[in-house]
């Protein structure tokens, strides 16, 4: 399959089946995510690869106990990682200036990009993927079973397995709702309405709709989802984490 089709065919997969992924196929998965761009060439990230049941078993409760935690044959942690870099600094007498909060973002980005390189590679090669959105939610707790040092804050996770199934692929917005020509063309009513038109539209979203008792899918995620208190609790969570990550240096 074409390196485009694999994009274009994307599907996340929470269910895996139990053949492990040996040892050389993930080593090239993770060295092609290793050729991800990075921010002055730097690679301010590192990857922590769990395989050991136990290992998944203390991480599960970071993530809610989602049960691909405990069943993918792989679970990738992918953090900021200004430590390594730091010390290298430190060793060949220059003095780091990335305690600060720019510093992270370069460093999450980093992280970010290479986690998703790993993820394309894992799909070419026929494996199946699912990003956790969970990580920043619980960040304290991953530091702590993974015992992450100061300067490294964990990102984003990603289970990786053979596919033990082949669920229907995810919508997404038209192109037009998020590519801007030139300059940032702001939405009008008319545009929202179009634009969401086939996601609200589908029976998922009315189902979703419906059980939740709510007027609209809007309210599904403002009221349900993502509600404004978690995302204000949480938001705490992390500023705390990367306090004492050692990123909010000013």
């Amino acid at each position: 399959m074409a390196l485009i089709d694999t994009l274009l065919n994307h599907r996340t997969i929470r269910k895996y089946t139990s053949e492990p992924v040996d040892e050389p196929m993930l080593n090239k998965i993770l060295e092609a995510g290793t050729r991800a761009s990075t921010t002055g060439n730097m690679q301010v990230y590192s990857i922590i690869v769990s395989k050991d049941q136990k290992m998944k078993d203390k991480l599960a409760p970071c993530h809610f106990n989602q049960p691909m935690i405990k069943e993918a044959p792989v679970v990738l942690t992918f953090c900021a990682d200004f430590n390594r870099f730091n010390k290298w600094c430190e060793l060949r007498n220059a003095e780091p200036g990335y305690d600060n909060f720019l510093s992270f973002v370069t460093a999450a980005i980093d992280a970010l990009l290479v986690a998703q390189n790993v993820c394309v590679a894992a799909e070419s090669e026929g494996m199946g993927i699912c990003y956790l959105g969970t990580t920043t939610y619980l960040a304290k707790n991953i530091i702590d079973v993974l015992e992450l040092p100061k300067g490294v804050v964990p990102i984003t996770t990603v289970t990786l397995g053979w596919p033990a199934e082949d669920p229907e692929q995810i919508d997404r917005l038209p192109l037009e709702s998020v590519v801007h020509n030139e300059t940032y063309h702001d939405y009008s009513d008319e545009d929202i309405d179009r634009m969401y038109a086939e996601k609200e539209a589908r029976e998922d979203s009315k189902g979703f709709v419906t059980e939740n008792d709510k007027e609209s899918l809007a309210q599904v995620f403002t009221d349900i989802r993502y509600k404004k208190a978690d995302n204000v609790t949480f938001s705490n969570m992390l500023l705390e984490v990367l306090r004492e990550q050692g990123f909010m240096n000013q």
